[in-house]
């Protein structure tokens, strides 16, 4: 680990390799890529718009790092690569295994740009959802991961992040984020 109290990696640090306890910027495109089986900034941004239907224009100002193997994370300003830090924006993704799985924090905070592979929950079914719960449900969209939403207000707010397989909703929400609630309503 660097003693620079910036943060930065020493000027010896191998920049090609995945170091897991600091961030490393994505790079724009596979192409431009060092760090073998790091994901590109251009296929995070191509995930989320094809899985999605979130338009590339929503994260035009954020950047893109990884710590450890496929844990993405976002950043809403730029600092200089490779940093040692224990965090930096949220994570975003986690990339690195069979399908990609957006996280409960990034579904809540961009959800609301989804066009596409979103269901749509209403009273005990949400409720169900944040305690946690599996659930059957009918779906005629695609498997995998979804977002999980409820109408509040007249809007739609996306919940969290869901598995659907074989008739099943599966809730992913992190134990830390589940709640007991009554039945939710549309307000």
């Amino acid at each position: 680990m660097s003693d620079d109290p910036s943060g930065e990696a020493a000027a010896g640090d191998d920049l090609r390799e995945n170091v897991g306890q600091q961030f490393g910027r994505l790079p724009a495109t596979d192409a431009d890529r060092e760090v073998e089986g790091r994901a590109s900034r251009e296929a995070v941004v191509d995930f989320f718009a094809e899985r999605f239907g979130i338009e590339p224009a929503v994260f035009a100002d954020f950047t893109f790092w990884e710590k450890g193997k496929g844990k993405i994370w976002i950043f809403d300003d730029d600092v200089p690569s490779p940093i040692r830090v224990e965090g930096l924006g949220m994570t975003v993704l986690r990339t690195r295994q069979e399908h990609w799985k957006p996280t409960h924090s990034a579904i809540q905070r961009f959800g609301h740009h989804a066009s596409q592979n979103v269901i749509d929950l209403d009273g005990e079914a949400a409720a169900a959802f944040v305690r946690g719960e599996d659930q059957e449900l009918d779906w005629d969209g695609d498997w995998g991961y979804l977002i999980a939403a409820h109408t509040v207000g007249g809007e739609r707010e996306p919940i969290g992040v869901g598995l659907y397989v074989y008739g099943e909703l599966r809730s992913t929400v992190p134990k830390g984020n589940q709640e007991s609630l009554s039945p939710l309503s549309a307000d």
